[in-house]
């Protein structure tokens, strides 16, 4: 069996203690990776809003920038979420901003000249009141497989209610079912693909 780390990073815009969708789905998927009978998988889900990460697209911006301990947890995980709320049809501003802080790692390498990303699968989880679930991955998933990450077959699990209605997420007495079938694959596959790029790395 495999032991694996994942790293859920919500961008709720959202500081705690508030309740938030997109904790509680990136919480779900990190609980359905927590279950997986094929594979050890342990993790941690970080609200990014919680820590002082300034806005840039290097890897420590300085002057008290709090991106570089969250990005020790991402070099650390086999397994990076993505979980964001869906705002005028795009993934939230916090998510923006933690991919551009991503962007740095397209010139961060390995001694082999890999970047220190590749190897690790991204997924994505996403809520919102309105359609946009599709756009909202997409572009999270571009950003994503240009940093180095691999994406897995259906590597996405999304909630979205009814336009023009305000029902949340988090106020359903029971997880949809679909959501719930589509989470649990999600973690299937991006653990299964996770120990696979495990065993065999990329090539130099």
């Amino acid at each position: 069996m495999t032991s694996l780390k994942a790293l859920v990073l919500v961008c709720t815009l959202k500081p705690s203690p508030a309740e938030s969708s997109s904790v509680l789905l990136g919480q779900q998927v990190l609980d359905a990776l927590g279950a997986l009978e094929d594979h050890d998988v342990s993790g941690e889900l970080v609200r990014v809003v919680d820590h002082q990460v300034r806005f840039g697209v290097s890897t420590d911006e300085g002057d008290g920038d709090e991106w570089p301990g969250i990005r020790e947890k991402m070099l650390a995980a086999d397994i990076l979420v993505v979980a964001t709320p869906i705002w005028m049809g795009q993934p939230s501003s916090v998510s923006k901003m933690v991919l551009e802080r991503l962007d740095a790692e397209l010139s961060e390498t390995d001694d082999e000249g890999r970047m220190l990303t590749y190897g690790k699968v991204g997924v994505v989880a996403v809520v919102g009141n309105e359609d946009g679930a599709h756009h909202t991955s997409a572009e999270v998933f571009q950003a994503l497989n240009d940093v180095g990450f691999t994406i897995p077959a259906a590597g996405v699990t999304y909630w979205v209610g009814e336009a023009m209605q305000g029902t949340d997420y988090l106020e359903h007495d029971e997880t949809p079912e679909k959501t719930a079938e589509t989470t649990k694959t999600v973690a299937a596959n991006a653990a299964h693909l996770a120990a696979l790029l495990k065993a065999a790395e990329y090539p130099a």
